[in-house]
């Protein structure tokens, strides 16, 4: 049986996408003052024909190498975390090369018109800021794109180590999410005072502010020492809908 370098095999990979053994997390971001959820990020999820859940980065990293393919399991997956959305603000994360793979001009985009059906006052579309300078661009371009439009947009992982910072993607977001890298790295000086100007920047800006990876009531308290607005991570229970034919 051949394997994909992701790890995954072809059978497995092509099983996925033609059964769409697909699934959707909502985790819920939570205000840090009040404890109350005011919104939740769809987090895609796979199944292995037995039911058993399959590595989401592996599934993408396969993908990558078909676009198409990609924008087809993407769109997929983004009408399935639209239709069961909770009654709050919802966070969808958007694959660069996904977006493009169309070649379609942003106004008339299918993901455009998807999130435009199911409300966009309520939607948040979500950017990797990611290691390599094209990825970057493009994140640029998509941003101006929803910008224009009215769409509200997230930049996420925003000081993971690897991460490219475009100071153009950055001033046009409206939420800065910080990576969970900063709450395992707090022993860090340097890096900690860069944190602390990212988070201070966002502030003077007027940005929203979520710490991810939160998972213990000692990360909950380094997060309001940081003086983030918003928390989220497996400290709070997430609703699951699981598509497995």
């Amino acid at each position: 049986m051949n394997s994909h370098p992701s790890g995954l095999s072809k059978r497995q990979l092509l099983d996925i996408i033609q059964k769409q053994r697909f699934g959707v997390e909502y985790q819920p971001i939570i205000d840090i003052q009040s404890g109350a959820v005011v919104a939740h990020e769809a987090l895609s999820r796979f199944y292995s024909s037995e039911g058993e859940s399959v590595r989401p980065d592996l599934v993408y990293a396969a993908l990558h190498e078909n676009p198409i393919t990609l924008y087809q399991v993407e769109y997929a997956q983004k009408c399935l975390q639209l239709k069961h959305k909770p009654d709050t603000q919802l966070f969808v994360n958007l694959d660069q090369d996904a977006f493009f793979a169309t070649d379609v001009e942003a106004i008339n985009n299918p993901f455009v018109q998807l999130i435009r059906d199911y409300g966009q006052e309520q939607i948040v579309v979500e950017l990797i800021e990611n290691s390599e300078l094209n990825d970057a661009i493009q994140s640029l371009s998509m941003i101006e794109a929803f910008d224009t439009l009215g769409i509200e947009t997230a930049l996420d992982d925003l000081c993971h180590p690897l991460s490219m910072i475009s100071v153009s993607v950055l001033q046009l977001v409206g939420w800065v999410k910080l990576d969970r890298c900063v709450l395992r790295m707090q022993d860090k000086p340097v890096f900690m005072k860069f944190v602390r100007q990212m988070i201070q920047f966002a502030r003077c800006t007027g940005k929203k502010i979520v710490l991810e990876g939160v998972e213990t009531e000692r990360d909950l308290e380094a997060a309001r020492v940081l003086e983030v607005d918003y928390v989220q991570g497996y400290l709070f229970r997430p609703q699951f809908i699981n598509i497995v034919p």
